[in-house]
C-alpha cells in the first residue's frame, strides 16, 4: 500500500498556514478502515503544530494485511507571495520519503509537486500516488470558501496511475465547517485499466469532526475501501 506524502492538496486543498495564536496546538484522529477483501484495519494520528511546523506520529494495523507499522513526519510552509512547504517522512520498516510543494497567489492559486520515496511499504491517512508529481489550482475567498483542483500522477513506477480531486470547502455558522473532496482516479490494477470515482466528506465543529470517506480500488489493488475518522483539536 502506497499513501500520499503531498497532503496539504489532496487532503485539505491549501497549503498549511502558520498555526494562529489561538488556535489548538493538538489534533488526534482515529480512523476505522474497510477493506473489501482484507477486513478492518485501525489508525490513530497525533498531529502537533507550532510556528515550527506540523509534526505527527501515528500508527496503522490490519490484520488482515497481516500490518502494523508506527510512522514520524514534519512539514511546514515558508514564505507569503510564493509559498514553498517541504515535508519528510519516516516509517518503521525501512520507509522514508519526502516532497515539495511550491504554490503563488491569494485569492487565484496556482502549484505544482513533487513527492519521492525510498519504495518502502507505506500506510498513512492519504491514498493518492506516493512518488509522483502534483499540479493544482485554486480560488480562496476571504470568508474561507475555496475550490480547489488537484492532479497526482504517478511517474516512477506505474506511471498510468493517476488521480483528479476537486474540492469544496465551504464555512457554516457557529465555527462549523463543510469539506467534499470528489476523486476520480485511473490506472492499472491486475492488468486491467480501470476507472473509478470516490469522495470524502468532512463536517467540522470547532473543536471536533468526522469524515466518511470512500476509496474504490484503494492504491490501484483490489481492495475498495470505506474509511471513517473522526478526530479532536485540542
Amino acid at each position: 500500500m502506497r499513501a500520499c506524502l503531498l497532503l496539504a492538496w489532496s487532503a485539505a486543498g491549501i497549503a498549511t498556514p502558520a498555526r494562529a495564536a489561538d488556535e489548538p496546538a493538538f489534533k488526534l484522529t482515529l480512523g476505522a478502515y474497510r477493506f473489501s477483501t482484507a477486513g478492518w484495519g485501525v489508525d490513530t494520528n497525533l498531529r502537533a503544530s507550532g510556528d515550527w511546523g506540523n509534526a505527527w506520529i501515528g500508527h496503522f494495523r490490519a490484520a488482515g494485511l497481516d500490518v502494523a507499522q508506527t510512522r514520524l513526519g514534519w512539514d511546514h510552509s515558508f514564505g507569503s507571495v510564493v509559498r514553498v512547504q517541504p515535508s519528510i517522512q519516516y516509517a518503521s520498516g525501512g520507509f522514508v520519503g519526502g516532497s515539495v510543494n511550491v504554490e503563488a497567489g491569494q485569492t487565484w492559486v496556482l502549484g505544482a509537486g513533487l513527492g519521492r520515496t525510498n519504495l518502502r511499504p507505506y500506510y498513512n491517512l492519504n491514498f493518492d500516488p506516493n512518488d509522483a508529481w502534483t499540479l493544482m489550482a485554486a480560488w480562496r475567498a476571504d470568508d474561507g470558501r475555496s475550490l480547489t483542483a488537484s492532479f497526482i500522477r504517478d511517474n516512477r513506477q506505474n506511471p498510468d496511475q493517476r488521480h483528479l480531486h476537486l474540492t469544496w470547502r465551504q464555512p457554516l455558522a457557529e465555527g462549523h465547517r463543510l469539506t467534499l473532496d470528489a476523486l476520480l482516479k485511473r490506472g492499472r490494477v491486475d492488468g486491467q485499466m480501470i476507472t473509478r470515482a470516490g469522495f470524502t466528506a468532512t463536517h467540522d465543529w470547532p473543536r471536533w469532526f468526522a469524515r466518511l470517506a470512500y476509496d474504490p480500488k484503494t492504491n490501484f489493488t483490489a481492495d475498495d475501501q470505506w474509511r471513517l475518522s473522526v478526530g479532536v483539536r485540542f
